[in-house]
């Protein structure tokens, strides 16, 4: 299974001209059934997509629906092991805490591989390797 990133749900719903091969490509990912992604991630995408300096930002109730649509795959929550594992995985690669809550995320839905234009495609993380589907 692979993981969604908070950037492929916001590609997706993007109308900047500029993004339309990127929109194109989130979507596909999107119509595989055999993905997974995070409360963190749906709180990001609202928060983004419905950001007032957005130029095409969503309405809350679009943005709620579609949050809603996303949950048709598999949602992990921020526990506190996820927590915790996130904080070890922060210091060992020196990476942002909220990238590594979505990699120990992505590794308690039993992902292999984590779709993300933010960390380095290619790096493997202690197994989890990320992949840039936007390259």
């Amino acid at each position: 299974m692979r993981f969604v990133d908070t950037n492929v749900l916001l590609y997706a719903i993007s109308r900047d001209p500029g993004e339309s091969a990127k929109a194109e490509r989130a979507n596909e990912i999107l119509e595989d059934g055999d993905l997974g992604l995070s409360v963190q991630a749906l709180q990001e995408f609202f928060v983004q997509a419905t950001r007032s300096t957005r130029p095409d930002a969503l309405p809350h109730e679009q943005a709620v629906a579609l949050i809603e649509s996303f949950l048709r795959f598999p949602a992990q929550e921020i526990t506190p092991a996820v927590m915790t594992a996130a904080l070890g995985t922060c210091e060992r690669f020196g990476i942002s805490y909220w990238d590594a809550a979505i990699l120990e995320a992505a590794r308690t839905l039993g992902c292999d591989v984590v779709l993300s234009e933010d960390l380095s495609d290619g790096e493997s993380y202690d197994g989890m390797r990320v992949e840039n589907p936007f390259r």
